[in-house]
């Protein structure tokens, strides 16, 4: 039963709602106490809630009762405060506060908790360790810097879900506990109490269950979904995330693209105050990887690859001319006014660039575009001849004060690395205005990869992705070549979101089985509930699914998922507050029929 004084005292007002227009008022106010100021026996306390702050002051003019409880309070107690709003006497008035102009004379005062000091100041302007504000996130989600971002993830989703259902979308739940099937990502497992030897997965995404909720006749369907990978986590990666689903029948990816460019306009707008530009560019994904190195392109910088391969296929520098006979790749990125990179900004790239698979970095500094000889300065610059200068300079659209990076090795290898040193020069000659938004489509990808280790092909983006219509009858025959119709939101270099048009006839599902190095056992094994769907007359569908958790980031400029998480887990997958994952009991492993073996 609620305390009595709950019953008795309704909350009037949150602490960050009284304005001049409320002095006189009587009001009850409840939160924490941020601070607590003793001015020669009256007591000033800043009172927090979710809404905000209000100053209150304990005078024992007006209460000698309140002010002796006042009097032990400190930071953190939980309590409730009846009283009358006042303005603040001239020369006291705090205009940075949207409360800044009153404050309230305390007439009563209940304790409903009291508090330790806690293991770090509850205070935006205190950077305390995060490793320790997730072991007391409660205590940390207490600071509006931390509790700022949850407000916004909060408003996202509702303003979503109102999107979605006024087009007319069906919110479906779809199982948590399903069966392990090869989707990409390794799945978590949860044993079978009831059935020894089994166990259900966790789903990476509801994939296959949206895919079955058209073959249903559903038509439009979306849910905000939590999803489970079992992998090797970054800044932008949590084991349990956060996916806005989205799937739907008889549409083409343009369907997609427009419906889906009308929601975050929209989201832009009422959140941000911004209006963004529509359609989003659209660019195939082999242009994406040859003149940015990445299929996730930051197009706030203009800076593009330029693929030289050709100019030192007779070359007496014998490092490049290697290349072009092993049919590898050589290209260039031109820096604009790169000269006034140090030496050592320039010696630093090539540690970096191993990070990507390269072996080495060459570079050149225009100093003096015309004099080819004393204005072109670099350690390869003697190995060059004068039409391969004068090829280079036309084929970079150089120009005096230039810097020219090059790179030269396996097409990937090239890619990536020039790809990330372009990214990073272009942060640190500040080459581009970091609150631009750049939206974009990467369209056509590949249907298949080779996968060198496993010495077969994989599916690009998963097996359930529809190659695109010139390529259903052959794909068999070069699986390199072959495109799907996948499609990722990039926004400012981040994969945001993917999706495609799924494969919807049972015969081309079953033939990408097969490709991928399943057999007609394994496909009924694992995927025989689908290929049986399919037979069912399933109509041409597709989708996307977007991480709500990186659009909530963005949204509230924040730099990792955790930031928009409100219990996150750690780089190595453990929540330090609840010291999960934890030892299991032994009756417990017994219980599942499963035995732990020590490492």
């Amino acid at each position: 039963m609620a305390p009595k004084f709950l019953v008795d005292w309704k909350r009037s007002h949150n602490n960050g709602e009284l304005r001049a227009s409320h002095i006189g008022q009587d009001v009850v106010l409840m939160g924490w106490i941020q601070t607590r100021r003793d001015h020669g026996g009256v007591i000033f306390v800043d009172l927090r809630d979710i809404g905000g702050l209000t100053q209150i002051v304990f005078d024992p003019r007006i209460n000698k009762e309140a002010h002796l409880q006042a009097e032990e309070v400190r930071s953190e107690y939980c309590l409730a405060i009846r009283g009358k709003v006042r303005s603040r006497p001239d020369g006291m008035k705090n205009p940075k506060l949207p409360t800044g102009e009153v404050e309230v004379a305390v007439e009563s005062l209940e304790i409903f908790n009291r508090s330790p000091t806690p293991p770090f100041e509850i205070d935006d302007s205190v950077d305390a360790n995060e490793m320790l504000r997730l072991k007391y996130r409660y205590l940390d989600l207490r600071r509006p810097k931390s509790r700022t971002p949850l407000l916004i993830r909060s408003r996202l989703s509702h303003l979503i879900r109102d999107f979605m259902n006024a087009k007319k979308f069906l919110e479906v739940e779809t199982p948590f506990l399903t069966k392990s099937t090869p989707e990409g990502a390794r799945d978590y497992l949860v044993p079978a109490r009831h059935y020894p030897g089994h166990a259900y997965a966790l789903p990476q995404s509801p994939q296959l269950f949206k895919q079955l909720l058209m073959v249903s006749g559903f038509e439009k369907y979306y849910q905000i979904v939590r999803c489970f990978r079992d992998e090797d986590l970054r800044a932008d990666r949590q084991p349990d995330f956060t996916q806005l689903d989205i799937e739907m029948s008889f549409i083409t990816e343009e369907d997609v693209f427009s419906l889906m460019e009308e929601l975050w306009a929209k989201v832009w707008q009422e959140i941000l105050g911004l209006k963004i530009k529509t359609p989003f560019r659209r660019m195939p994904y082999h242009q994406a990887v040859e003149d940015y190195g990445s299929d996730k392109p930051d197009l706030r910088l203009d800076w593009k690859l330029v693929t030289i391969t050709d100019i030192f296929k007779t070359s007496d520098f014998k490092v490049f001319r290697e290349v072009f006979e092993k049919k590898q790749l050589i290209q260039l990125l031109r820096i604009p006014q790169g000269q006034a990179l140090s030496r050592k900004d320039l010696d630093d790239l090539t540690p970096f660039a191993k990070n990507f698979g390269a072996k080495g970095i060459a570079w050149i500094k225009i100093n003096q575009l015309d004099d080819l000889a004393a204005g072109w300065q670099s350690p390869i610059a003697k190995f060059l001849s004068t039409p391969e200068k004068q090829a280079l300079a036309k084929a970079a659209g150089a120009e005096s004060g230039d810097l020219l990076i090059f790179c030269a090795d396996e097409p990937k290898i090239v890619a990536s690395s020039l790809g990330a040193i372009r990214l990073e020069l272009g942060r640190k000659m500040k080459a581009f205005k970091e609150e631009d938004w750049e939206f974009l489509w990467v369209i056509d990808f590949p249907l298949f990869q080779w996968d060198v280790d496993g010495k077969r092909w994989v599916s690009e983006h998963h097996p359930f992705t529809s190659p695109k219509p010139e390529f259903v009858e052959n794909f068999e025959k070069d699986p390199g070549v072959a495109a799907s119709n996948a499609y990722d939101l990039v926004l400012n270099g981040m994969e945001m979101g993917s999706g495609s048009i799924r494969i919807h006839k049972p015969e081309v599902q079953s033939r990408i089985f097969r490709l991928l190095q399943l057999n007609d056992q394994e496909i009924q094994q694992k995927f025989g509930f689908l290929i049986d769907a399919l037979r069912y007359g399933s109509p041409p569908h597709g989708g996307v699914a977007f991480g709500l958790d990186r659009f909530a980031m963005v949204l509230a400029g924040g730099e990792s998922l955790r930031d928009v998480i409100a219990f996150p887990k750690t780089q190595k997958g453990q929540c330090l507050m609840t010291e999960a994952p934890s030892p299991i009991e032994k009756d417990q492993w017994k219980e599942l029929h499963l035995k732990v073996i020590s490492d």
